[in-house]
């Protein structure tokens, strides 16, 4: 019996896999095969995806099989694939970043000849073309797009792994994993990583188990970086190791059960801000280079590189921002609400361009989402959909009185400060008064923009 071609991307998970679901259901030999692609990806992710591919191997060996990793363009080593195979089909969960898109392509023109192509949307609540204005236009601003996006109704509930799975023994050629080179050639730098994750779909499924007590305080406490009081299923749903669905369903299933506080509600609106950057990356390719904003091309940027270099290692002299840029370092992760404060100081206090700092966290962070970060990143600046308004900056100092009262998460992150660490503690790189102000004319140069009407 000829087989097909299981092609994971970032769904690396056996359960509610659209794609597996349908391969299985075919009813001939599955071979699953990973391909490591020419998108970018941080040193972190990279740490998290050699983990990842680990767990994901290891759980179809215990149904019979084994991952086949290969490298290079996926049209060519699927083609290799189906000459050496005989395969009469290709499953695929679709992704929504630029290059993604045209690889599908590519892959759709390169096979489609040849073999049967089912392609599945398997990582958002609903396709960005599903909502869209009564205009057919993309919506700009989140909370329409919410609305609208609640209104088309529930996503299906999660499916679980199909209880026959035909996978393909085989002795195809693959590379190993670590033939990959996915690890960082410094090992130590890893450390910190491997202390505080565990990546792969057993693991993810565990935080999904804990959702309840996830939510309970959630909308109280989803500020304080000091608490443990965030989800973390960023990195799993960002690999796939976890569906959005099954997200979804938990958190409606406390709903039904009569269990949900307004935390559950605060958590499942978290999900559709995901699908809401996705959306817009959709839409707009080039959100991660060009602001959305097409005036901001000509903001004044003036930060120097030592500044930028200051605020990666965590030493500007301005302990909230100094903590979240060294945890990240650490840990590949930084609390959402310590991520606006750098990003805000970082752009607004030293006016260093968006992008650089967009391209540090997907260097380190393991959630390094194309679509997320690019989208925050242009929120933060002022210069995309739904974003802040360019006169909010951050006092840091204030944000970190009120988001750490207690000053817990920073003592955590810079043991200096509290006569622990080697090092002196920097005093601050700038002034936040001179700063603001400086951001506030350099935002006023920027035609539309009228200092007068400037927020005290």
């Amino acid at each position: 019996m000829q087989p097909v071609i299981l092609w994971f991307r970032r769904n690396l998970r056996l359960s509610d896999n659209a794609a597996l679901i349908a391969a299985a259901a075919s009813g001939r030999p599955v071979i699953p095969v990973y391909i490591l692609d020419e998108q970018d990806l941080g040193g972190a992710s990279r740490w998290w995806l050699h983990h990842s591919l680990a767990s994901l191997d290891t759980d179809l060996r215990q149904k019979g099989t084994s991952l086949v990793l290969r490298s290079g363009s996926p049209e060519e080593e699927l083609d290799k694939l189906v000459l050496q195979t005989g395969a009469t089909d290709l499953y695929y969960a679709k992704r929504y970043e630029p290059l993604a898109r045209r690889q599908e392509a590519d892959v759709d023109a390169c096979l489609q000849a040849r073999l049967d192509i089912h392609a599945f949307d398997d990582s958002l609540l609903n396709h960005p073309e599903r909502v869209m204005t009564g205009s057919g236009t993309p919506y700009r601003i989140f909370t329409p797009f919410w609305k609208s996006s609640v209104a088309v109704g529930d996503p299906p509930p999660p499916q679980p792994v199909p209880d026959k799975v035909g996978l393909a023994s085989h002795s195809l050629d693959s590379l190993s994993l670590s033939g990959l080179n996915l690890l960082p050639a410094e090992p130590d730098w890893a450390q910190g990583l491997r202390d505080t994750w565990e990546p792969g779909e057993s693991h993810g499924l565990r935080r999904i188990d804990d959702i309840e007590e996830i939510a309970r305080d959630y909308d109280r406490s989803r500020d304080r970086p000091d608490l443990d009081a965030t989800s973390r299923l960023s990195p799993y749903l960002h690999f796939g190791e976890v569906s959005i669905r099954q997200v979804w369903h938990s958190l409606h299933q406390l709903e039904l059960q009569g269990r949900s506080t307004p935390g559950t509600a605060s958590l499942r609106r978290q999900l559709y801000w995901r699908d809401f950057s996705t959306y817009m990356l959709y839409h707009f390719p080039t959100m991660p280079d060009e602001p959305l904003r097409p005036e901001f091309g000509r903001f004044p940027w003036s930060g120097t590189e030592s500044q930028l270099r200051a605020w990666q290692r965590g030493m500007t002299g301005y302990p909230i921002v100094d903590a979240g840029m060294r945890q990240l370092w650490h840990t590949g992760w930084m609390h959402n609400r310590v991520r606006m404060i750098v990003a805000s100081f970082l752009v607004k206090d030293l006016l260093v361009p968006w992008q650089a700092g967009a391209a540090w966290f997907l260097d380190t962070l393991v959630d390094a989402d194309l679509a997320n970060n690019s989208a925050s990143w242009q929120w933060v600046a002022g210069c995309g959909a739904d974003a802040a308004p360019y006169f909010r900056i951050f006092n840091p100092t204030l944000q970190g009185k009120k988001f750490d009262p207690h000053g817990r998460y920073v003592r955590r992150w810079i043991p200096e400060l509290s006569g622990k660490g080697e090092t002196e503690y920097p005093a601050p790189i700038v002034d936040h008064g001179v700063a603001r102000q400086r951001a506030l004319e350099a935002y006023g140069l920027i035609k539309g923009m009228r200092t007068s009407k400037l927020a005290p």
